[in-house]
């Protein structure tokens, strides 16, 4: 048998943390992953990962791993006195340990094959990533993701292809990682999948949080004087009142017009006023500006003097 390190695989130490071996695979996965991936033997690096990472994430299996000993990446070597007795009493079903495959070992242990669980084996936790619109996140969408990964079988390793449909939950977020129970790699029980949200930018809205800003274009009049004016939110067009006096970068707020909140009420959408003058004016329109400059107090670099 044919010593493999799968320390080495993952780049940690023998004595990493769960966590760091878990963290590890995850870098290498996403560099090494054939879909994505443009380095040479990508696949090839991304099963060696692969399998590292089935037998450290698991204890009972890191800890037979780690009582073979340490020998070089390729050394031919066999298993400690007592090592078969104590994790794989049912023998080498391949034949001699000259002739078995080191992973394909311990893909067995635990999965009722002469391991000392006799249960099945866990399957892997999986991540993705999915981009929405934001009325996606309003509608509470069921999505349809894509997903693709390498699954050990039983005629050995092999890139699995398959798609599963997810119903984003109330009050999802940009950024938001979630975790969807029971649709990672198979194995009893399944693996979860780890869900990365990324909510494509909106032409009209900007996103912050659960609340939402939208620029609202006002002429100078009905800043001055005040105006009702209509506004679109996510979920139909609403009025909104202007006050007489408004400001360039005022923000008027439109409550529970935003995202829906996890466990409470919607967000917010708040209108930023942006006072705009006409680019072209007719005679008569010049007239009434030139009158008003006439006739207008205001001073407003009064304060520059």
């Amino acid at each position: 048998m044919k010593y493999k390190d799968y320390y080495a695989v993952l780049g940690v130490a023998r004595d990493a943390a769960t966590e760091d071996i878990k963290k590890a695979y995850r870098r290498l996965a996403r560099r090494y992953h054939p879909d994505v991936s443009k380095e040479k033997d990508a696949e090839e690096r991304f099963k060696e990962v692969s399998q590292a990472y089935e037998v450290l994430r698991d204890t009972e299996r890191r800890e037979a791993y780690d009582r073979m000993g340490a020998h070089r990446p390729g050394q031919d070597f066999r298993p400690p006195p007592g090592w078969e007795s104590q994790f794989a009493p049912g023998g080498f079903a391949a034949g001699s340990p000259e002739d078995v495959d080191l992973f394909d070992l311990f893909s067995r242990l635990g999965r009722g094959q002469g391991g000392r669980r006799g249960q099945g084996m866990p399957g892997r936790d999986l991540e993705a990533t999915v981009q929405v619109d934001l009325t996606d996140l309003v509608d509470g969408q069921e999505l349809e993701i894509p997903l693709s990964y390498m699954e050990r079988t039983a005629e050995g390793l092999h890139r699995i292809s398959r798609t599963v449909k997810v119903r984003l939950p109330r009050g999802a977020s940009h950024g938001q990682r979630l975790r969807v129970r029971g649709k990672g790699g198979t194995g009893s029980p399944p693996g979860d999948l780890l869900l990365g949200i990324e909510v494509r930018a909106h032409p009209l809205f900007r996103v912050a949080d659960h609340d939402l800003y939208l620029e609202l274009p006002l002429a100078p009049w009905e800043a001055a004087l005040g105006a009702e004016v209509e506004v679109p939110t996510l979920r139909g067009r609403v009025n909104l009142r202007v006050p007489p006096g408004s400001r360039s970068g005022q923000q008027l707020r439109v409550r529970g017009r935003g995202l829906p909140r996890p466990q409470a009420a919607e967000g917010d959408l708040y209108a930023v006023l942006q006072i705009v003058t006409p680019g072209q004016l007719s005679e008569e329109e010049k007239r009434l500006y030139e009158q008003l400059a006439e006739v207008s107090r205001f001073d407003l670099r009064a304060h520059l003097r």
